[in-house]
């Protein structure tokens, strides 16, 4: 746990975690804690124990917000995403008029890269600091929305033009991951919806106007998703009316090379009669003639074919 002094986006290491029970004089205090270090947290800022039990029991959490007499209670979901799994880490929030304090189970990198931005916009208050944590997580949908995008061009162009059995084990998976995200990202539009329009003691008013810009993208990016999740149907399609096609083109070749021996098992056929009497039979060069017709035969058909683009 790491408690600091935000003052005007400048940082000073806070020894004693009971200094920031007291308001400062200027800034606010923003303590960085694991879910282990509620046992300390709770009782000095009185963090209602119902949103003490959800950060505890619940390691994946539905975003929401959760309004108490001192505090709120807020949880936002970071996402990341290597190219072959979503991954979701919860971020609970506890929100006062003098600190803020961040919970999370894994490193957030939205966290890491949100100090250079405290500094350089000169933050002095929690709501400021919460504003900007907000902004950079749905920045960050925003970064992984492209990837997705050129994940489903790449694999679109894939299937196109080598299709495989992996290829429907990969749209099946990418499109589970869509769906499951886009039930987040409904609940998490709402938690900016709630900032932005309800009348909150500790959100300013002039705030609020910038949270209506968090919500405006929060919205784009849950449509984007949702166009995501047609892109899949549509991708499955492509996948399957690919291997239709390919298996079309198989018999098509198998058909036209049938019928292209069929002449040739036609002439072996009558040559391999039992008869007597068979044309050239005697002839000293009747079995070059044979292979001679059989080839000129064989390149005919071939050669009609590849003419007619059967083959």
């Amino acid at each position: 746990m790491k408690a600091r002094l935000v003052q005007d986006g400048i940082f000073t290491l806070v020894e004693d975690i009971t200094q920031t029970i007291d308001p400062p004089m200027h800034g606010f205090y923003w303590i960085d804690a694991e879910p282990e270090d509620l046992d300390i947290l709770q009782p000095l800022f009185h963090l209602h124990e119902l949103a003490i039990e959800d950060v505890l029991t619940e390691e994946e959490q539905r975003p929401k917000i959760e309004l108490y007499d001192s505090h709120y209670f807020i949880v936002i979901n970071s996402i990341r995403f290597d190219d072959e799994e979503i991954f979701l880490r919860a971020l609970n929030i506890f929100l006062g008029k003098h600190y803020i304090i961040t919970i999370t189970r894994q490193k957030i990198n939205e966290i890491r890269a949100l100090k250079p931005i405290l500094w350089e916009e000169e933050v002095t208050a929690p709501d400021q600091f919460l504003y900007h944590l907000i902004d950079l997580i749905v920045d960050n949908y925003t970064n992984v929305g492209d990837r997705i995008e050129a994940k489903i061009e790449k694999l679109e162009e894939d299937i196109l033009m080598h299709t495989k059995k992996s290829h429907l084990n990969e749209i099946i998976g990418l499109r589970s991951e869509i769906l499951w995200l886009k039930k987040v990202l409904v609940p998490q539009k709402e938690v900016i919806a709630t900032l932005h329009k309800k009348e909150l003691k500790l959100v300013s008013e002039p705030l609020k106007k910038y949270f209506g810009d968090i919500y405006e993208n929060a919205v784009k990016i849950s449509e984007t998703f949702e166009t995501f999740r047609d892109l899949m149907a549509n991708l499955r399609e492509a996948y399957q009316s690919s291997l239709a096609n390919r298996a079309n083109e198989i018999m098509r070749v198998f058909t036209a090379l049938t019928t292209i021996f069929m002449p040739l098992t036609f002439i072996t056929g009558v040559y391999g009669m039992n008869f007597e009497y068979i044309p050239g039979l005697h002839w000293e060069y009747g079995g070059v003639a044979a292979v001679v017709v059989l080839a000129l035969v064989g390149i005919f058909m071939f050669v009609l074919f590849r003419k007619k683009d059967w083959l």
